[in-house]
């Protein structure tokens, strides 16, 4: 049985990515803040090997912590989904609140560095590994008052490519999901908490849901060992671009 360690498990793409894994097969590392949250994914994954970890990715010494607390039975983890990151306002760069890049570039970037680096000596011990980062169409197309939260996502993009190119040696896969509109919590972050404004985002059009994103990315790490889904960009079929939307 394989180990698969996904962070943002607590809820919306994380949550279904350990429903999706957890029904192909895996036994699951939840990793998450909300322990709560953890415990209740847990229980409805009953029969399926679980093991909860709460950390924040963006505290370096507690990602540490975490991954090397893990019992003998889940240190050798096979797929880690990088998914554990957020968006924190909507605002052109000259009105921007600096917490709230703090907290994407913490988040988006150097906690996928955090987690990785400390994943990574296991798989690299057994020679075998594979790492699916969760992007963002925001990654490729920049969009008004989205600066910080894209450039995030483009350092995701690129980290990808080069992560991919120094683990080559070692056998270990490296891909990376981008999805577009997806009706989680995303937005609800965003907006620090306006229900309504958040509501808005998703209206007049059949968004992704984080099924959707899960299937995906179920398929990748279910491949054949020689198969690497490098990159896959997930769209609404109401979507054209990043902020190109039919809707009505």
């Amino acid at each position: 049985m394989k180990t698969a360690l996904v962070t943002g498990a607590s809820s919306g793409i994380g949550r279904a990515t350990a429903v999706a894994l957890a029904g192909a097969g895996f036994r699951l590392v939840l990793a998450g803040r909300r322990r709560e949250r953890l415990e209740e994914l847990a229980q409805q994954l009953a029969g399926t090997p679980t093991h909860l970890l709460t950390f924040d990715v963006r505290d370096r010494a507690a990602v540490e912590q975490a991954v090397q607390s893990l019992p003998a039975e889940f240190q050798d983890v096979d797929v880690l989904i990088n998914n554990a990151g957020n968006a924190h306002g909507l605002a052109p760069i000259q009105e921007g609140n600096p917490q709230d890049w703090d907290d994407m570039l913490d988040g988006n970037v150097k906690g996928l560095l955090y987690v990785s680096r400390a994943v990574l000596p296991a798989m690299m011990r057994r020679n075998v590994g594979h790492i699916i980062n969760i992007g963002s169409i925001a990654g490729h197309e920049a969009y008004a008052n989205g600066n910080v939260y894209c450039a995030s996502k483009a350092a995701v993009a690129s980290l990808t490519k080069g992560m991919r190119l120094d683990l080559l040696p070692h056998n270990i896969r490296v891909a990376e999901v981008n999805p577009g509109a997806v009706e989680t919590e995303f937005s609800e972050v965003r907006f620090k908490g306006d229900t309504g404004r958040a509501a808005k985002v998703y209206e007049g059009f059949e968004p992704l849901q984080a099924e959707d994103v899960a299937d995906v990315i179920r398929f990748m790490v279910t491949r054949p060992p020689h198969v690497n889904v490098a990159e896959v960009l997930l769209l609404p079929a109401a979507q054209g671009a990043a902020t190109t939307i039919r809707r009505g």
